[in-house]
């Protein structure tokens, strides 16, 4: 119980997504999951989960394994991950050969299967958090290290369970408080200009705010729709909020 307060107080005070993750790491991979896959989305429709590139994704997969299952779409055919978007909780990937048994598993599920069992991703467990929003989804995919079956993955639940689900809970909502920028950067002039829409203040209004032209404030603001992949100025408001990218303290 001392350990787990300690690491706990450890994540609270995380000032940085890399520290966070890298804390996570290590107290996985002390349970013996040593690769982690964790997706978040706030642009799920149904079964889609939007652009991979609006996802927060942390990982310490290969890049073997990562460009297939994201960049060619295998995670679309993930069974967990259609297990994840319907359930909350957590879930041993024992499931899926009861599935496959019944022959419950589609063409895709099977293919993606077999490209994880090729990779050595075959024993572990998913975690899916429970969210307020339909748009909004999290899970984290916890894979054990090789040379343990899943049957031993179980039996670690059995013991460890409890306390790893509330690890994993904990990380997943201080990371939904850091600044997190993967492939959207924005520059502190266009995180300040998107502050000030957000405050309702007009482009001339900005201007007279910043000393800046309106003709330099509505430069800046076509740059932050840009680099956030947006059309219009309020949907980059709410993206750079949903990254925590508003009001920082340090950009």
């Amino acid at each position: 119980m001392h350990d787990l307060i300690v690491h706990l107080d450890r994540v609270n005070t995380a000032a940085s997504v890399e520290s966070l993750w890298r804390l996570h790491l290590d107290a996985m991979s002390s349970f013996g999951f040593d690769r982690l896959l964790y997706g978040y989305t706030r642009y799920r429709s149904g079964r889609s989960l939007g652009d991979p590139q609006d996802w927060v994704l942390l990982t310490n997969m290969p890049a073997s394994y990562m460009r297939p299952y994201i960049e060619d779409g295998l995670y679309a055919d993930g069974p967990m991950v259609r297990w994840a978007l319907e359930n909350d909780g957590a879930c041993s990937w024992s499931v899926l050969a009861g599935r496959a048994a019944r022959g419950g598993l589609s063409a895709g599920e099977i293919r993606t299967m077999e490209f994880n069992r090729q990779l050595g991703v075959t024993c572990g467990y998913t975690i899916s958090f429970r969210s307020v929003s339909q748009r909004a989804k999290g899970g984290i995919g916890l894979c054990a290290r090789p040379g343990l079956t899943q049957q031993d993955v179980d039996a670690l639940w059995a013991e460890h369970g409890p306390t790893i689900t509330v690890m994993n809970n904990v990380f997943h909502l201080k990371l939904l408080t850091l600044p997190y920028s993967g492939a959207r950067q924005l520059t502190q002039r266009q995180r300040e200009v998107l502050q000030w829409v957000g405050d309702g203040k007009t482009a001339q209004d900005i201007a007279l705010l910043m000393g800046l032209t309106a003709a330099t404030v509505e430069k800046h603001l076509r740059l932050a729709r840009e680099a956030l992949d947006v059309e219009t100025t309020a949907q980059a408001v709410l993206k750079a909020a949903f990254y925590n990218q508003m009001f920082t303290i340090d950009a």
